[in-house]
């Protein structure tokens, strides 16, 4: 069994979920192998139960390989080595950045699925794949019910990676196609956390609120230094969006153990696509809450902005989850329901558990650590998936 993305916000929970159901997991990841096992041993030690981690050095093998490079980087014989190896291909990396330069999103997340889609299929022992993709598929579509059958680009994208994402689930259903073999393809909405924040885990991607509002801000946000923001005679900080807008945001613990109990169910022929989310969809005002939180200012959430302050006019060039502050969509997730059974509703996403999230406990400082956004050099294994 391989996983890439074991290193990653959601590839770390859905390691320890395999570790608890496998004997052994092979990681493929950027960087040395004894440094690679170092960082997965610290961040599990956070939260993983100690059963979990002990003796992970001889449960964890790990491959060094390039995502996006022919046969991953590794020789010819390597490469068909590591293939007849794997009976099951866990795809988790990715590049997530929301706003990043779409050629460096598509070469990590099309052509890296292209590769690791390759190495499925050069091998003797016909693995199943499982392919980690996003609910964001669905694009720019705002409203109405998304099903986990559909994926079309006819509504357009929010952004770049959005497209990407799109594309490699293309790959997946051309592959299944031509190989005759089948595919699983796992949608996660927003995934988010209660644990802490620490330098020895991956990073939250709605940290990517925090970097934005420094951006806007032109420094670092702590208690009562948001005001920068406001003009004089500004009283309230406005973002565009939908007030009675949703937005689906499960936890990621919850999410890693729900798509390792579907990789146990027999599978279908061709592409089978679950969405994982949460049973209940965030209102839109409890993330104008959060912004307002680590912002420091008062926050408003309006139908349009037609007169946007300089501040408020950054929003735009900055994107991320703002843009998703329009959308009033659901996902359809029928077929988990009938896989697992009527789900066990997860606690409602609230603003003090996203910013349990967010913050260290007991102090209003930042997290402890910004590390390089996935798409800039860094010693890491290639993307963080989320």
């Amino acid at each position: 069994m391989a996983l890439t993305g074991a290193t990653g916000f959601l590839g770390l929970r859905l390691l320890d979920e395999l570790l608890r159901r496998h004997r052994s997991v092979t990681v493929l990841a950027r960087g040395a192998p004894d440094q690679v096992l170092e960082r997965l041993t610290r961040g599990l030690d956070r939260f993983a139960a100690p059963h979990t981690t002990a003796g992970l050095a001889a449960r964890v093998h790990v491959v060094p390989v390039r995502l996006t490079e022919e046969n991953l980087g590794l020789t010819g014989s390597a490469h068909r080595e590591l293939a007849d190896a794997l009976d099951v291909v866990w795809h988790c990396a990715g590049n997530t950045t929301l706003d990043g330069d779409p050629a460096v999103l598509r070469r990590v997340n099309v052509e890296g699925t292209r590769q690791v889609l390759a190495l499925a299929g050069a091998g003797r022992r016909l693995p199943a794949v499982f392919h980690v993709s996003t609910a964001f598929v669905a694009g720019a579509r705002r409203t109405g019910t998304v099903y986990e059958d559909e994926l079309t680009d006819a509504y357009g994208f929010e952004g770049s990676y959005e497209r990407s994402k799109y594309e490699a689930e293309r790959l997946v259903h051309a592959w299944a196609r031509a190989t005759g073999r089948p595919a699983v393809v796992f949608r996660p909405s927003v995934l988010t956390t209660g644990l802490p924040p620490h330098p020895d885990l991956p990073e939250h991607p709605l940290l990517n609120i925090e970097r934005a509002l420094t951006e806007i801000g032109r420094e670092h946000f702590g208690p009562g230094r948001g005001p920068e923001l406001l003009l004089p005679g500004q009283s309230r900080f406005r973002l565009a969006g939908r007030p009675d807008g949703q937005l689906n945001l499960t936890p990621v613990e919850r999410a890693a153990a729900v798509m390792a109990r579907l990789a146990e169910l027999p599978r279908g022929e061709g592409v089978q696509t679950y969405h994982v989310v949460h049973g209940r969809d965030t209102p839109v005002d409890v993330l104008r809450a959060l912004v307002e939180r680590l912002a420091g200012v008062p926050v408003a959430i309006v139908p349009e902005l037609p007169d946007p302050t300089p501040h408020e006019s950054l929003t735009d060039y900055v994107g991320g989850v703002f843009r998703y502050l329009r959308q009033r969509r659901r996902y359809d997730d029928s077929r988990v329901r009938a896989a697992l059974g009527p789900p066990d509703v997860p606690q409602d996403i609230g603003v003090e558990y996203l910013m349990a999230g967010l913050r260290p406990p007991d102090t209003g400082r930042p997290p402890m650590t910004r590390r390089p956004p996935p798409h800039l050099p860094d010693p890491r294994p290639e993307g963080t998936h989320r």
